[in-house]
Protein backbone atom coordinates (compact mmCIF):
# COMPACT_ATOMS: atom_id res chain seq x y z
CA UNK A 1 0.00 0.00 0.00
CA UNK A 2 1.37 3.28 -1.14
CA UNK A 3 2.31 5.74 1.85
CA UNK A 4 -0.32 7.78 2.28
CA UNK A 5 2.26 11.00 3.79
CA UNK A 6 3.34 11.28 -0.28
CA UNK A 7 0.09 12.26 -1.24
CA UNK A 8 0.31 15.64 0.83
CA UNK A 9 2.33 18.43 1.19
CA UNK A 10 5.33 17.88 3.31
CA UNK A 11 7.51 20.16 5.62
CA UNK A 12 11.43 19.73 5.92
CA UNK A 13 13.38 20.48 8.37
CA UNK A 14 17.17 20.83 7.69
CA UNK A 15 18.61 20.63 10.54
CA UNK A 16 22.19 20.30 12.64
CA UNK A 17 24.40 22.32 15.15
CA UNK A 18 25.33 25.65 14.33
CA UNK A 19 27.59 26.22 11.06
CA UNK A 20 26.47 22.89 9.52
CA UNK A 21 24.81 24.66 6.49
CA UNK A 22 21.00 24.75 7.51
CA UNK A 23 20.17 27.60 5.79
CA UNK A 24 22.42 27.44 2.71
CA UNK A 25 21.46 24.30 2.46
CA UNK A 26 17.88 24.77 3.07
CA UNK A 27 17.51 27.82 0.57
CA UNK A 28 19.12 25.14 -2.01
CA UNK A 29 16.85 22.88 -1.32
CA UNK A 30 13.59 25.00 -1.23
CA UNK A 31 14.54 26.10 -4.90
CA UNK A 32 14.81 22.31 -6.20
CA UNK A 33 11.60 21.60 -3.93
CA UNK A 34 9.96 24.81 -5.52
CA UNK A 35 8.92 24.83 -2.02
CA UNK A 36 8.96 28.24 0.14
CA UNK A 37 12.04 28.40 2.59
CA UNK A 38 12.31 29.73 6.40
CA UNK A 39 15.31 30.76 8.06
CA UNK A 40 14.10 29.37 11.23
CA UNK A 41 16.63 31.95 13.18
CA UNK A 42 14.44 34.58 12.26
CA UNK A 43 11.81 32.77 14.34
CA UNK A 44 14.02 33.11 17.79
CA UNK A 45 12.64 35.48 20.23
CA UNK A 46 15.00 38.47 20.72
CA UNK A 47 15.66 37.34 24.27
CA UNK A 48 16.95 33.96 22.96
CA UNK A 49 19.11 36.01 20.05
CA UNK A 50 20.59 38.21 22.95
CA UNK A 51 21.49 34.93 24.82
CA UNK A 52 23.56 32.79 22.19
CA UNK A 53 25.23 36.54 20.83
CA UNK A 54 26.27 36.71 24.78
CA UNK A 55 27.62 33.32 24.41
CA UNK A 56 24.84 31.70 26.60
CA UNK A 57 23.66 27.97 26.00
CA UNK A 58 19.45 27.91 25.25
CA UNK A 59 17.99 25.74 27.77
CA UNK A 60 14.80 23.69 26.84
CA UNK A 61 12.45 26.14 28.54
CA UNK A 62 14.41 28.85 25.97
CA UNK A 63 13.64 26.61 22.83
CA UNK A 64 10.24 25.23 23.43
CA UNK A 65 8.63 28.88 22.37
CA UNK A 66 10.76 29.34 19.29
CA UNK A 67 9.79 25.58 18.08
CA UNK A 68 6.20 26.15 19.08
CA UNK A 69 6.66 29.24 16.59
CA UNK A 70 7.96 27.20 13.75
CA UNK A 71 5.58 23.96 14.17
CA UNK A 72 3.03 26.72 13.85
CA UNK A 73 4.63 27.82 10.35
CA UNK A 74 4.61 24.51 9.16
CA UNK A 75 1.13 23.36 9.77
CA UNK A 76 0.18 26.62 8.40
CA UNK A 77 1.49 25.96 4.99
CA UNK A 78 0.37 22.60 4.87
CA UNK A 79 -3.13 23.43 5.50
CA UNK A 80 -2.75 25.81 3.02
CA UNK A 81 -1.55 22.39 0.84
CA UNK A 82 1.54 24.20 0.71
CA UNK A 83 4.92 22.17 1.59
CA UNK A 84 7.44 24.47 3.22
CA UNK A 85 11.13 24.13 3.77
CA UNK A 86 12.98 25.02 7.66
CA UNK A 87 16.24 25.74 8.84
CA UNK A 88 16.12 24.68 12.74
CA UNK A 89 19.03 22.89 14.98
CA UNK A 90 16.55 20.23 16.30
CA UNK A 91 19.14 18.93 18.26
CA UNK A 92 17.35 16.73 20.55
CA UNK A 93 14.83 14.24 19.98
CA UNK A 94 12.21 16.03 21.97
CA UNK A 95 12.72 19.01 19.89
CA UNK A 96 11.92 16.56 16.69
CA UNK A 97 8.97 14.82 18.36
CA UNK A 98 7.41 18.48 19.25
CA UNK A 99 8.22 19.49 15.22
CA UNK A 100 6.55 15.88 14.25
CA UNK A 101 3.35 16.25 16.66
CA UNK A 102 3.13 20.17 15.33
CA UNK A 103 3.50 19.09 11.52
CA UNK A 104 2.26 15.64 10.96
CA UNK A 105 3.84 14.96 7.34
CA UNK A 106 7.83 16.16 8.27
CA UNK A 107 10.76 14.91 7.20
CA UNK A 108 14.50 15.66 8.33
CA UNK A 109 17.44 16.57 6.78
CA UNK A 110 20.72 16.10 8.92
CA UNK A 111 23.82 17.68 8.41
CA UNK A 112 26.65 16.15 10.27
CA UNK A 113 30.25 16.89 10.43
CA UNK A 114 33.38 17.11 12.07
CA UNK A 115 33.96 19.47 15.34
CA UNK A 116 37.07 21.04 13.33
CA UNK A 117 35.19 21.95 9.99
CA UNK A 118 31.66 23.10 12.10
CA UNK A 119 35.07 25.67 14.18
CA UNK A 120 35.94 26.52 10.89
CA UNK A 121 32.86 27.28 9.27
CA UNK A 122 31.87 29.06 12.14
CA UNK A 123 34.98 31.11 12.26
CA UNK A 124 34.34 32.04 8.79
CA UNK A 125 30.92 33.39 9.07
CA UNK A 126 30.10 37.48 8.98
CA UNK A 127 27.40 38.72 11.22
CA UNK A 128 25.69 35.96 12.53
CA UNK A 129 24.75 35.87 16.42
CA UNK A 130 26.01 32.38 17.16
CA UNK A 131 29.35 32.56 18.27
CA UNK A 132 32.54 29.23 17.95
CA UNK A 133 32.48 29.46 21.40
CA UNK A 134 28.49 27.27 21.36
CA UNK A 135 29.93 25.08 18.98
CA UNK A 136 31.04 22.84 22.02
CA UNK A 137 27.20 23.04 24.21
CA UNK A 138 25.36 22.12 20.32
CA UNK A 139 27.50 18.70 20.23
CA UNK A 140 26.82 18.40 23.61
CA UNK A 141 23.32 19.02 23.22
CA UNK A 142 23.20 16.99 19.76
CA UNK A 143 21.14 14.07 19.92
CA UNK A 144 21.97 12.34 16.28
CA UNK A 145 18.97 11.46 14.58
CA UNK A 146 20.11 7.96 13.66
CA UNK A 147 17.01 5.36 13.34
CA UNK A 148 14.30 7.99 13.83
CA UNK A 149 11.48 7.67 11.00
CA UNK A 150 11.84 10.30 7.65
CA UNK A 151 15.40 11.53 8.44
CA UNK A 152 18.19 11.47 5.83
CA UNK A 153 21.60 11.92 7.59
CA UNK A 154 24.16 13.98 4.55
CA UNK A 155 27.86 14.75 5.38
CA UNK A 156 29.17 18.31 5.22
CA UNK A 157 32.12 17.88 3.58
CA UNK A 158 31.29 18.84 0.46
CA UNK A 159 30.02 22.07 -1.62
CA UNK A 160 26.40 23.30 -0.71
CA UNK A 161 25.71 22.16 -3.90
CA UNK A 162 27.04 18.86 -3.97
CA UNK A 163 25.26 18.61 0.16
CA UNK A 164 21.90 19.47 -1.86
CA UNK A 165 22.48 17.17 -4.46
CA UNK A 166 23.22 14.18 -1.73
CA UNK A 167 19.86 15.61 0.54
CA UNK A 168 17.37 15.25 -3.03
CA UNK A 169 18.90 11.80 -3.27
CA UNK A 170 17.96 10.89 0.32
CA UNK A 171 14.63 12.81 0.47
CA UNK A 172 13.49 10.97 -3.25
CA UNK A 173 14.49 7.54 -1.22
CA UNK A 174 11.35 8.61 1.03
CA UNK A 175 8.99 9.86 -1.92
CA UNK A 176 10.06 13.31 -1.56
CA UNK A 177 10.35 14.57 -4.90
CA UNK A 178 10.09 17.78 -6.82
Amino acid sequence: MPDQRMNRPHAIIVMGVSGCGKSSVGEKLAEALRLDFVEGDALHPASNVDKMSKGIPLTDEDRMPWLDLIGKRMQASLDKCEGIIVSCSALKRIYRDRLRAAAGNLFFVYLEGSKALLAKRMGERKGHFMPVSLLESQLATLEVPTGEPGVVTVDIDDTVEGITVTALRGLSTLGVTA
